[in-house]
């Protein structure tokens, strides 16, 4: 299709998962954060560094499926001008986790870590609506119903669909009016 870059579908469906463990992984590490100080401290530990491993490891699969989608799909679009401001915003979201995340893990001060922590969280939170616009603007664009057909493509079209649609439009033009 000339107005899709759509990416395979194993390779979205990848996607799609470790951003959704990447989601929900995180998610539970901040309720859990959050209800730390109550009884179940051991709990909390444990249940919170099993997170983290999680939410660390789906992070390193979606630096590997990241690389990919650079020359698969955003340098490709970048080119044609298609999607930038839905695919600008993704990229920074994304850019700021992974800059965020390598300062949750390497930054020694506290006053920084905790201002990187919660940008962290908040582009965390954003992330899937930023994904889901992203989409369905692309998804939108490309429609049948803003795609321009040429006369070639309505007449096959129509012969599948409706015979008689078919008769009526696609019949040779005469060379007399």
């Amino acid at each position: 299709m000339w107005c899709t870059l759509r990416l395979d579908a194993r390779y979205r469906a990848a996607l799609y998962a470790v951003f959704a463990v990447l989601f929900v992984t995180g998610v539970l590490w901040l309720v859990m954060d959050q209800s730390k100080d109550g009884a179940s401290s051991e709990n909390w530990s444990a249940i919170a560094s099993v997170l983290l491993m999680l939410h660390g490891g789906a992070a390193m699969t979606a630096l590997l499926l990241l690389g990919g989608l650079v020359p698969l799909h955003l340098l490709p679009r970048w080119r044609q001008e298609k999607n930038r401001v839905a695919g600008v915003a993704i990229a920074t979201a994304t850019a700021l986790l992974i800059v965020t995340a390598f300062g949750l893990y390497y930054i020694g001060s506290d006053a920084l870590r905790a201002w990187t922590s919660d940008i962290h969280i908040i582009m965390g939170l954003v992330f899937p609506a930023l994904l889901t616009v992203h989409v369905a603007v692309g998804r939108h664009r490309c429609a049948p119903h803003i795609r321009p057909k040429r006369p070639s493509e309505t007449c096959r079209s129509a012969a599948y669909l409706a015979p008689a649609d078919y008769s009526e439009k696609c019949k040779p033009r005469s060379a007399n009016p």
